[in-house]
């Protein structure tokens, strides 16, 4: 698979099978994320593995799909709001690198922005200066998504002076 390839064939995961998710495999998508772009190297992103107790407790209208993995994706505190953008930017990137290396292995990703609530915030006991970027779900697609077509990128170029 090539990486145009994977960035045009990549779908968000609604519905996962049951299969498991080597913790090997895993750590290699994991690790591959982490080679996403951040500015001075901070690594600005942690992770939360989040068990059963605290999955439940989030009430996810689908349980994120029957993923057999749930991570919450945090974006550390930085010391000006410039930063934190910079933090946020690169989290961000982390968790595209992830959804690319899960889906060039055969599995997918759900991305859901839930963690940002107050409620969830506590329930994942999440410092009051993270963000939370994400909560995802991952596994083994039960169902391919079809492609959606895009925008013409020409519509969305300005060229400036």
């Amino acid at each position: 698979m090539t990486i145009i390839n994977a960035i045009e064939t990549r779908r968000t995961i609604k519905a996962f099978k049951p299969d498991p998710v080597s913790e090997a495999d895993l750590h290699k998508w994991l690790t591959a994320a982490s080679y996403a772009p951040n500015h001075r190297m901070t690594e600005p992103w942690e992770l939360l593995s989040i068990g059963p107790v605290t999955r439940a407790a989030l009430q996810h209208k689908t349980d994120f799909g029957g993923a057999p993995v749930v991570i919450g994706v945090l974006s550390k505190p930085a010391p000006t709001p410039f930063e934190r953008d910079e933090h946020v930017m690169a989290v961000s990137c982390y968790i595209q690198n992830l959804m690319l290396a899960a889906h060039a292995a055969g599995a997918g990703v759900f991305w859901s922005s839930m963690g940002a609530s107050a409620r969830n915030r506590e329930l994942l006991g999440v410092p009051q200066d993270y963000d939370v970027i994400a909560v995802l779900g991952i596994g083994y697609p039960a169902d391919g998504p079809a492609i959606k077509e895009r925008t013409p990128i020409a519509g969305k170029m300005t060229y400036l002076p």
